[in-house]
């Protein structure tokens, strides 16, 4: 409000239309990865904070006659979601102010994703033939560089049955 009384300023957008804008963009960064469809990785967002899912599937068993998941596939799961809670954080900003349009990330038009520099995995236990889920939490993140640490688990948060750490070249922002 000024000092008049009167408010100033734009009306805050209704909250369903911030809520699409969010999942809109949410869903056109995971569309636009091919290999996070072929895992069958899918994110559930509260807010700004992401929970990446990978529903158990046959084709992740690595070994049958434990039967355990295949170590590439949790590698990959962790990556993903490094990367994409990266981008989501990297995009948060604009996502809700409207600078980012949704319309255009689903055209195909996605900004450039952060680039693995290294990444290490930490196989805590076995992954059991069940539905996995991971959190990403970035570390540091400046200009040209970042850190995020991932943690994956199955039945209990409080056992990880793998975490990794990796380090991330961020895009170039033009402007």
């Amino acid at each position: 409000m000024s000092a008049s009384g009167k408010q100033t300023g734009k009306h805050p957008e209704p909250v369903q239309v911030v809520k699409q804008r969010r999942d809109a963009a949410l869903n056109a960064l995971v569309e636009g990865v091919p290999y996070i469809r072929f895992l069958g990785i899918t994110f559930d967002r509260r807010g700004d904070e992401l929970t990446a899912i990978m529903p158990f599937d046959e084709k992740l068993i690595g070994n049958p006659l434990l039967p355990a998941l295949h170590g590439g596939a949790t590698a990959a799961f962790l990556e993903v979601s490094a990367i994409i809670g990266l981008s989501w954080s990297m995009l948060w900003h604009e996502i809700e102010t409207g600078a980012l349009d949704p319309a255009e990330l689903a055209q195909g038009r996605l900004p450039r994703l952060p680039k693995t520099i290294d990444f290490t995995v930490d196989y805590l236990r076995s992954g059991l033939p069940r539905d996995a889920y991971a959190r990403a939490q970035v570390a540091r993140s400046g200009r040209r560089y970042a850190s995020v640490r991932v943690e994956a688990w199955q039945d209990n948060r409080a056992r990880p049955f793998a975490q990794a750490s990796g380090h991330f070249l961020m895009p170039r922002r033009d402007g």
